[in-house]
């Protein structure tokens, strides 16, 4: 469905898509050569790719679909209420949480706006759009004030600072109740296979002790790389 709604979205057919989806990796790569500076990180991300980024999240989850549905099966056990997607991408997840009927709305949070228009474009397609909100950022006036859940992954590693996102997670989520799922990978890989992700040893350093101070994790039962927290 996944490869119907892009191609359709793109205006593309089946086999360009095809032909798009193998390379996608190292054409987002060739955007941005060599490592990001972290102050470029939001207007790279906004304004630089694209649809590229389009494609190359379509092609990591089709090559991903057992890990993505392990994680979809952990958010289905903690979702409920007013749930914050943050860095939602080709909205996967956001789209997965608006059919729980323990959610009362799905937010979605992107700065792409080539991606959010697709997620739009996706819930109008599976009859989610009343029940799925895209925004830029959570600046936005139409957000809650308080989330009672929030999903972040694979969206951490790319911030320059992701000790102050948990900061401004923990000031957003529900104390009473309020769960968090989580991620990360502050690792540019053995050969450079992330040049977008940041590794500062200070900069990871500091996201675990603000993790620590703000967070107590809750157990699991699934073998997977994502992690869920309440606040302390």
């Amino acid at each position: 469905m996944l490869r119907e709604q892009l191609a359709g979205f793109l205006q593309l057919s089946a086999n360009e898509l095809e032909q798009r989806l193998p390379n996608s990796t190292e054409a987002l790569a060739a955007a941005h050569p060599g490592a990001l500076d972290p102050s470029e990180a939001e207007s790279f991300y906004e304004s630089e790719v694209g649809d590229g980024h389009l494609y190359e999240l379509a092609a990591w989850h089709l090559g991903s679909a057992d890990y993505i549905a392990d994680t979809l099966r952990l958010q289905s056990e903690i979702a409920h209420g007013q749930h914050l997607d943050f860095g939602g991408g080709i909205g996967t997840h956001a789209l997965a949480a608006a059919q729980l009927k323990a959610v009362d709305h799905v937010w979605m949070v992107e700065l792409n706006g080539s991606n959010r228009r697709f997620v739009q474009h996706r819930a109008e397609a599976l009859g989610l759009s009343h029940k799925l909100t895209c925004l830029r950022d959570l600046e936005a006036a139409e957000l809650p004030k308080i989330f009672d859940s929030l999903t972040c992954l694979d969206v951490l590693e790319h911030l320059a600072d992701p000790a102050a996102q948990l900061k401004c997670f923990a000031q957003r989520l529900n104390a009473e109740g309020g769960v968090a799922l989580l991620n990360w990978y502050f690792f540019k890989g053995h050969n450079n296979e992330y040049p977008f992700h940041f590794d500062d040893p200070a900069m990871v350093n500091l996201f675990f002790s603000t993790l620590q101070d703000l967070y107590l994790e809750r157990f699991h039962p699934h073998l997977i790389t994502a992690r869920t927290y309440a606040l302390r």
